[in-house]
């Protein structure tokens, strides 16, 4: 067993290695899994299990009887990782086909990280807003930022309208905003993270949890979870 496991990892290396190296371009059929069964010394399905997690991780695809061929690498889309400008500026600055959509708006229950994290009280009532990114037509990031009624007394009349929060902030009288703090985790998605981004479950997701300040007052504005797809992004860290 542990043999079999050796030899997917070798293969699935090996020709990782050999894509990286341009020796196959884009829609190349790639070998046989009988060819490399023969090469390796091990059973097809040793060969199998080797491509559909290359399938999973993103590299190739498969067309039923033909086999198994080079995806097209897409360009990666740069993204500076700081907090004084929206996501939405910096994609439509970009010239991407951008769109922020609503996906998600509730009051959510007592949450200690959360509330700590805004300086709320147990008793304040906390929303959360979530935007899904999509960029050419493809669900890239999700952004789920939380904020306070107190902060924001009409946010449970706007909040499901949201697409911006930085638009949202100026509408209300902030007008140039800061992190305090950002952390920087890598997460292979859930199911529900799949279904909403679109994404195999071999593709890590970049997150960044931050905050939203007021630059003049420090005033912590929102607390913010931000999942990106890691097959469509360079990160920048200023």
């Amino acid at each position: 067993m542990n043999d079999n496991i050796d030899a997917e990892t070798k293969i699935i290396d090996e020709l990782i290695y050999n894509i990286n190296k341009k020796k196959y371009d884009k829609n190349d059929r790639l070998p046989s899994e009988n060819d490399l069964a023969d090469i390796y010394k091990v059973p097809r399905i040793v060969v199998r299990k080797a491509y559909e997690r290359l399938q999973e991780m993103g590299y190739i695809y498969s067309k039923w009887g033909k086999g198994r061929f080079l995806k097209h690498k897409h360009e990666l889309i740069d993204l500076v990782l700081s907090g004084d400008k929206s996501f939405s500026e910096k994609m439509i600055k970009k010239g991407y086909d951008f769109l922020s959509k609503n996906v998600c708006f509730k009051r959510i229950k007592y949450n200690r990280k959360i509330f700590t994290e805004l300086n709320a009280d147990a008793g304040d009532k906390i929303y959360k807003v979530a935007r899904l990114r999509i960029i050419d037509h493809i669900p890239m990031a999700l952004h789920v930022s939380y904020v306070s009624s107190t902060t924001f007394p009409n946010i449970e009349n706007f909040g499901d309208k949201i697409t911006s929060m930085f638009e949202y902030y100026r509408n209300n009288g902030y007008s140039e905003f800061m992190s305090s703090k950002s952390i920087l985790s890598v997460s292979f998605p859930t199911e529900g993270e799949r279904e909403i981004l679109k994404c195999r479950s071999l593709i890590p997701l970049l997150i960044l949890e931050t905050n939203s300040c007021d630059a003049k007052t420090k005033k912590i504005l929102e607390y913010t979870k931000i999942l990106y797809r890691s097959d469509h992004f360079k990160y920048i860290i200023k």
